[in-house]
């Protein structure tokens, strides 16, 4: 038990070195490497984020959270997305309470940016808040590859979905956001580009990966042109889907780096690389994760995120790690930068400033409960 303690203590205090750095992200300093996760609460009554959503941001950036990565917003486009109460990037309301939480967090002395999204085929026909507007993507494709109720966008459609998140982008920094993230993973709009299975396109955005990634990097350009030179554009990516676990959209290295460097070219300054379970390969014959590789690749700044802090004992082990023995290696062997962390500070609001102090113990352990309120 005393081994096990000092242990405990050792891995607490490299942890707490380790992630206690700041980081710089274009223009951006973020004080230490913890970074809040996107996660969909649908607290937003029209999308409009009120006094409660800006309380429970703020509330994590004065427990230390460097860099807040807000739940995904819709951006201006009918079919962007299908809950009413999944805050909005535009609209006079909508933008007055984003501002709202922009305000409360910079008080409380964090960082934050928007996640820009749009679902595509995930949209389900006949869905507030547009009922009308039927679900689009690059195919009219589900994740199933099937036809459910939508169609295959257009040219035009193409143009004013990529306007659109450009104005999003010109939006958030408008109002006081420190950067943006594009949603590019889980299986929604810009994935399905991505993704060989939802993209059976024979034009100029589809075929091989590199010609599906050029809706992607057009988005990434379109916002470079509306915002200023050093406004981090985050880009988040995953191979994981919603509907498949499993799904890949590259096999090798090289595969990967077919779809991130024209990304690279386009603007972005970082790479978000959603897994399940951080501390898993990405690929055989390494120990990388993805964002790992998409550091390595790229040379772009890189963030790990998958299953942070789930175990209430994770400095001692468990949840399938050694605790944050590979997560602090991997900081300090700089194959990424930055850590997400997602359900944990659901249910643990002060959970970032436990690790930076050093805390052995103390942690709540998540409970599905957290995800029903907004505290």
């Amino acid at each position: 038990m005393t081994h096990q303690l000092h242990r405990s203590t050792a891995v607490a205090l490299s942890a707490a070195q380790a992630l206690s750095r700041p980081f710089t992200l274009g223009g951006l300093t973020v004080p230490n490497r913890i970074v809040m996760s996107p996660m969909t609460r649908s607290f937003s009554p029209d999308g409009i984020p009120g006094a409660d959503v800006a309380a429970y941001y703020a509330r994590r950036a004065a427990a230390g959270v460097g860099l807040i990565i807000t739940e995904g917003t819709y951006i201006d486009h009918p079919s962007a997305g299908d809950d009413v109460a999944v805050p909005r990037l535009f609209g006079e309301e909508q933008l007055t309470g984003w501002t709202g939480v922009v305000d409360a967090v910079h008080a409380a002395g964090g960082r934050i940016v928007p996640q820009l999204w749009h679902i595509g085929m995930v949209r389900v026909p006949g869905q507030s808040p547009f009922p009308d507007s039927p679900p689009i993507g690059p195919s009219g494709l589900t994740l199933t590859g099937v036809e459910r109720g939508g169609r295959a966008m257009t040219s035009a459609d193409i143009d004013d979905v990529i306007g659109a998140y450009a104005q999003a982008a010109w939006e958030a920094e408008r109002i006081g956001f420190d950067g943006i993230e594009i949603h590019g993973a889980h299986g929604y709009l810009i994935d399905q580009f991505l993704w060989s299975l939802t993209n059976r396109r024979t034009d100029r955005y589809g075929g091989n990966a590199v010609e599906r990634t050029r809706f992607a990097a057009e988005v990434v350009q379109a916002i470079r042109e509306r915002v200023s030179k050093d406004f981090p554009v985050i880009f988040r990516f995953s191979q994981w889907k919603a509907s498949d676990f499993h799904a890949r959209l590259a096999d090798t290295p090289d595969e990967l780096q077919a779809v991130l460097d024209p990304l690279v070219d386009a603007g972005v300054t970082a790479f978000h690389a959603s897994t399940r379970r951080y501390w898993e390969p990405a690929f055989e014959g390494s120990h990388l994760n993805l964002a790992a590789w998409a550091k390595k690749l790229t040379g772009q700044a890189a963030i790990t995120v998958g299953s942070v802090g789930l175990n209430a004992d994770f400095l001692q082990g468990g949840a399938g790690t050694d605790g944050l023995d590979a997560l602090v290696e991997g900081l300090e062997r700089d194959e990424f930068d930055l850590v997400a962390i997602g359900r944990a500070l659901l249910v643990d609001h002060e959970w970032a400033r436990k690790v930076l102090d050093s805390r052995v113990d103390g942690f709540l352990p998540f409970t599905p409960e957290a995800e029903k309120t907004l505290f």
